[in-house]
């Protein structure tokens, strides 16, 4: 068989396993590794940056379109509400037939669904933009669950963990995007004519970038490296293709007490973040009028600072394998964040909300992170990608219920109000994250593998 490249004397799991060394391939990292990453992340970035561009300018698009500030948030909530019936059959699919053809109807889709958007230029073609963003919305569900496979496929060991990082964090940059882009595009003009053209310029400009990274995507995405980057991708490369159980992986999950809460509080907590995104415009417009820019720059502050967070908690957890303390402690500063963003929204002064907005962007999404390892301790040896998948459908469900439950009672109660079921349901979050056993069955696997 190939030699792997080892350390001298380093034992190769591969040989050891019953000869599968001779089947596999030499260890080596691909130079197309980074450009792979970089690619899936910017079309990663595209679509996010879709989700949100209606909803950073609300109001602008109400009039344009003569719909409710209902209807317009249902674009955002769209896309939360395709991901939960299609998660599984898209993990699938993955499992049976590889990342080039994931990745490929992924940017294919989202490049689609900006082109039909520009067939949505008229107030009467409401529903032509509604197709255009259900179209984005089944792209989505071919791209959030991918960065932890493509960090695995194609990247060692000792890199791994920094590819899924710059993978997630892609998606990111793209709500940061739709925060401060479509406000500076779209200024609120009351000409039909020149919104009309303002609106064009924004779709154009996506859907050209959707259609070069689809292209792009054709060229180079490859499904694998020629040579396995790790001994664990070899291994599992040499092995014959085994039957996996979906039914069977979720059942288990299901069973498993400490994960059931954890899936509840992480889908609490992103929810909020969800709603908070959607309405942000809404609430911002209602206290500073005609401060559309600046409601995108806040939106930005929230998505940068979380980004910061989301960074420092996952090195915080490498060091310290402190899961259930960081997460509880994440989970309170989350809500304190809620409590100070709530009654300092309306005292008149925007630096205040950019201040207590960063506050909250960086421990509610620095939250991120720190939900997906916590769910693998607990649910060792399942699939990784079963239970962070099983948090995104938590997440999903509860985006929607808050995003549309805020919203009525902003309409009929003002905008504290709708805060204000935010923070508690943060709370009702946090005691539940108290009761979570930190059971971390990773952790005591890798201790007992060391004993042996």
């Amino acid at each position: 068989g190939m030699v792997l490249q080892e350390p001298a004397g380093a034992p190769s799991p591969l040989t050891a396993a019953g000869g599968v060394g001779d089947a596999a391939a030499e260890v080596q990292l691909s130079r197309l590794r980074w450009v792979v990453l970089l690619l899936f992340s910017s079309y990663s970035l595209c679509n996010a940056f879709q989700w949100i561009q209606y909803g950073s300018i609300n109001n602008v698009f109400v009039r344009f379109y003569g719909v409710s500030a209902f209807a317009i948030d249902w674009l955002s909530m769209s896309y939360m509400l395709i991901y939960i019936p299609l998660l599984f059959p898209v993990a699938w699919l993955l499992d049976k037939r590889g990342l080039r053809l994931i990745a490929l109807a992924g940017s294919a889709l989202n490049a689609m669904g900006a082109w039909v958007k520009l067939g949505s230029l008229k107030p009467h073609l409401f529903p032509v933009t509604v197709l255009g963003q259900v179209i984005c919305g089944l792209a989505q569900v071919f791209i959030l669950g991918m960065p932890s496979r493509i960090a695995s496929v194609w990247f060692g060991s000792q890199e791994v963990s920094t590819a899924c990082s710059v993978a997630v964090f892609g998606n990111q940059l793209g709500i940061a995007a739709g925060f401060l882009v479509p406000p500076v595009l779209i200024p609120n003009v009351e000409d039909e004519e020149k919104l009309a053209y303002h609106i064009s310029i924004m779709f154009f400009m996506t859907a050209g970038v959707a259609s070069a990274l689809f292209i792009l995507v054709i060229i180079v995405f490859k499904e694998k490296p020629p040579n396995p980057p790790s001994r664990a991708q070899a291994l599992i490369q040499s092995r014959p293709a085994a039957e996996y159980s979906y039914v069977q992986s979720i059942l288990r999950l299901l069973r498993n007490a400490n994960f059931l809460l954890l899936m509840v509080t992480y889908g609490l907590n992103v929810g909020c973040f969800y709603a908070l995104s959607t309405l942000l415009n809404r609430m911002v417009i209602h206290h500073y009028p005609g401060q559309e820019v600046n409601a995108g720059r806040i939106g930005l502050t929230i998505i940068l600072s979380g980004m910061t967070g989301a960074l420092i908690s996952g090195i915080w957890l490498d060091k310290t394998k402190t899961y259930k303390q960081t997460t509880l402690v994440v989970y309170i500063m989350s809500l304190v964040g809620m409590i100070v963003y709530t009654f300092t929204l309306n005292l008149g002064h925007l630096w205040v909300v950019f201040v207590t907005a960063g506050l909250l962007g960086f421990f509610m999404t620095g939250y991120l992170p720190l939900g997906f390892e916590f769910a693998a301790e607990l649910t060792y040896p399942e699939s990784e990608g079963t239970s962070s998948g099983l948090l995104n459908v938590s997440a999903q469900i509860f985006g929607i219920a808050l995003t549309i439950s805020q919203g009525q009672i902003m309409d009929r109660f003002g905008t504290k109000a709708g805060n204000l079921l935010l923070c508690s349901v943060l709370f009702l979050g946090t005691i539940m994250t108290a009761f979570i056993k930190a059971d971390l069955r990773r952790q005591q696997a890798n201790l007992e593998n060391e004993q042996t």
